[in-house]
């Protein structure tokens, strides 16, 4: 047997350590997308996901799954809390039956025209203080927030103003965006997202309230709905990266900072990838001769604004905390000129 100089055994240890240190960590999570694994926001997602392991140095591991793995999406609040998930990153539009404040915050439909002015109301202006005076009675705690580019619309027939949408048969999930289609003389059809891709191929829905172009375009939807409706105008969903609210009052003070600055990061970085992406597969659907991007006129996104509006008051006067939200959203708004 070669004799081990205290060089070698240094280096010995070292690796032992950082082999056995892989393995140790001390969280192991289980997180929800809202996504299907396929899509590129969900591939993001998962990268920063995984990207916390380092960032700890192994200390949490997260293991983040797509739409459905272990509950409906809109179980996910009532699992995060009773601790059958960890954690979600997730549309709080889909809690909204819960209390209607988290369909405000989740999704104020129509309220902004970019991505990155409502980062500045969740980060800046309030509103992530705001979610968790909602979200933490729930048993859940927001470590941070994030969004999308405004989404799509893929449809099955052009649309090329607001009265194209009478009587259009359009996918959208209970709640506001729901309501708002209503008031514009849509017939919205509540289906889950899942259930986008046979619903355009089968003709149960004409067009879809479904995510961002290049998403969309990943899914296949343009096979079937070739007029998608790009620049968004109406619906830039909030992600809500949410913990066990007991998990995180547990964690030490730097990991809970380390989690926030991470994900922190994931929402701008999320925005830029995705716009990045939307921009290549408009480019690519512009060459496809059966499908036709089409830009809503800015007289046409005015009116869905003032429709929008409308709803947002309605929804004020449910209680106390759509109230809050409204005002907050309003406010912020009106200081910036955008209202």
């Amino acid at each position: 047997m070669p004799h081990l100089t205290p060089k070698l055994l240094l280096g010995a240890s070292a690796l032992l350590l950082s082999v056995t240190g892989a393995h140790a960590a001390e969280y192991e999570w289980t997180f929800q997308a809202s996504e299907t694994a396929g899509e590129p926001s969900f591939k993001v997602k998962q990268e920063w996901a995984e990207r916390i392991g380092t960032m700890t140095d192994g200390r949490v591991q997260i293991e983040l799954l797509p739409i459905n793995a272990v509950v409906g999406p809109t179980e996910t609040l009532q699992a995060v809390s009773s601790g059958i998930l960890q954690g979600h990153m997730t549309d709080p539009s889909y809690f909204s039956g819960q209390n209607p404040a988290f369909g405000m915050l989740g999704n104020l439909v129509g309220a902004w025209s970019d991505p990155y002015d409502f980062l500045e109301f969740m980060k800046q202006g309030g509103g992530e203080e705001l979610y968790n005076e909602l979200a933490e009675p729930y048993g859940s705690h927001l470590i941070g927030a994030a969004t999308f580019p405004l989404e799509s619309v893929p449809s099955t027939v052009p649309i090329e103003s607001l009265e194209d949408f009478e009587g259009l048969k359009i996918r959208a999930p209970q709640g506001m965006v729901y309501n708002i289609f209503e008031r514009i003389g849509a017939t919205p059809v509540n289906l889950p997202g899942s259930e986008v891709y046979t619903g355009l191929e089968k003709g149960v829905i004409d067009a879809a309230d479904s995510t961002v172009l290049s998403n969309n375009d990943a899914q296949g939807l343009h096979a079937f709905a070739p007029y998608p409706l790009y620049p968004g105008f109406h619906s830039m969903p909030m992600i809500a990266v949410s913990i066990n609210k007991e998990t995180w009052d547990s964690l030490p003070a730097e990991l809970q900072t380390t989690l926030e600055t991470a994900f922190d990061a994931m929402a701008y970085d999320l925005i830029a990838r995705l716009k990045e992406q939307d921009i290549e597969t408009l480019a690519k659907l512009r060459e496809d001769p059966e499908v036709h991007p089409f830009d809503l006129p800015a007289e046409e996104r005015k009116k869905f604004r003032q429709a929008a509006e409308k709803e947002w008051k309605e929804w004020a006067g449910r209680n106390e905390m759509t109230q809050k939200v409204y005002d907050a959203a309003t406010g912020f708004l009106e200081a910036r000129g955008q209202l």
